[in-house]
């Protein structure tokens, strides 16, 4: 099993070779790999499952709140 953690894309960085994305995960910017999506690439405004600094997919609003319940209710989360 593993867990991940949900985020949402800013932004698309530069010089990257767009492999590269800002994402916000519970109000903090990280620097997190994106190429694993190369089917269905991440934008800004996406929410990706995030998990050792690679997305490992997408998902929506929905998903991205189940998780992060998921892993309050693991310890792992942020306190609300």
């Amino acid at each position: 099993m593993c867990l991940g953690i949900p985020g949402r894309v800013v932004e698309i960085l530069d010089g990257y070779h767009n492999q590269i994305a800002l994402v916000d995960v519970s109000g903090e910017q990280r620097k997190v790999n994106i190429g694993l999506l190369e089917d269905d690439p991440a934008r800004p405004g996406d929410w990706v499952i995030i998990h050792m600094g690679f997305v490992v997919e997408k998902t929506d609003e929905a998903g991205a709140t189940a998780a992060l319940a998921g892993l309050r209710l693991l310890g792992s989360g942020d306190e609300p």
